[in-house]
């Protein structure tokens, strides 16, 4: 991150103003006789920042992964940008071009180069030109602060700095929305900060972000608003100082009153 990144917080408690651009409706969802998404409705509007928090098993995960079709939904509709998810084929490459997806372990290709991971996407996926491709690449590995890394193996890299070039490569496909599923609960403590910087870098510059994570700090931060699941459904959802302050149902009580007092 540069110096002239935008301190954290700052405006990043406006309200959304963007239209809709995920859109969950009645989603299903089952894994055998396990009931994981409940009905969810939910809708993330343009440039806002929505953090999903909750207890293990509360499908959290599973919801950050049905909306770019990782997991198929049993009934229910997702749309993206009014754009309801395709089954498959290249509509489905298309629409995950516009979603980008940060996942707890980096899945960075082990035998790519830092530079090679980010350009490989928009070079196959998006037709861009080699040069244009470094070019972007580069510019994006220094605004996560990984440039002087560009030539290395992912393996030679800390899972902090692993993280950030996931993100770059995320962000090399210039998505309409940033899906992150738990980026921080894989590494070390030590390398979590360095992660939810440009994390609250992003936000600030306006990047619509759905965020599943266990880091209440980002949550209070960052978000425009906090979702809380339980059991496979939305129990409640309001901005960060109403939800940790004054939570409106035993279940959230219950959550905040384990983690916050450890």
């Amino acid at each position: 991150m540069t110096s002239d990144s935008p301190e954290p917080g700052l405006a990043l408690g406006r309200s959304p103003v963007g239209d809709p651009l995920v859109v969950l409706t009645d989603v299903d969802k089952h894994f055998g006789a396990l009931h994981v998404l409940q009905g969810i409705d939910l809708t993330v509007h343009r440039g806002e920042v929505v953090v999903v928090i909750g207890p293990s098993g509360s499908g959290k995960s599973t919801l950050c992964r049905a909306i770019n079709r990782l997991e198929t939904i049993d009934s229910g509709t997702i749309t993206i940008d009014g754009q309801p998810l395709p089954a498959e084929g290249k509509a489905l490459a298309r629409l995950r071009a516009d979603v980008g997806m940060v996942f707890q372990s980096f899945n960075l290709f082990a035998h790519k180069t830092v530079l090679e991971n980010v350009t490989l996407g928009p070079i196959k996926a998006k037709g861009m030109r080699a040069s244009e491709a470094r070019t972007l690449a580069m510019e994006l590995l220094e605004r996560v602060g990984v440039a002087n890394q560009a030539a290395k193996l992912p393996a030679q890299l800390s899972g902090g700095q692993q993280q950030r070039v996931a993100i770059a490569r995320a962000l090399a496909m210039r998505p309409k929305v940033m899906l992150f599923d738990e980026p921080t609960s894989a590494l070390d403590p030590e390398m979590i900060n360095e992660v939810l910087d440009v994390m609250v870098s992003l936000a600030a510059d306006g990047m619509t972000m759905i965020v599943v994570t266990h880091e209440m700090g980002f949550a209070r931060k960052a978000a425009h608003r906090v979702v809380f699941m339980d059991g496979g459904q939305i129990v409640e959802e309001a901005d960060p100082e109403t939800f940790f302050t004054a939570p409106r149902s035993d279940r959230a009580k219950d959550f905040l009153s384990k983690i916050l007092t450890h």
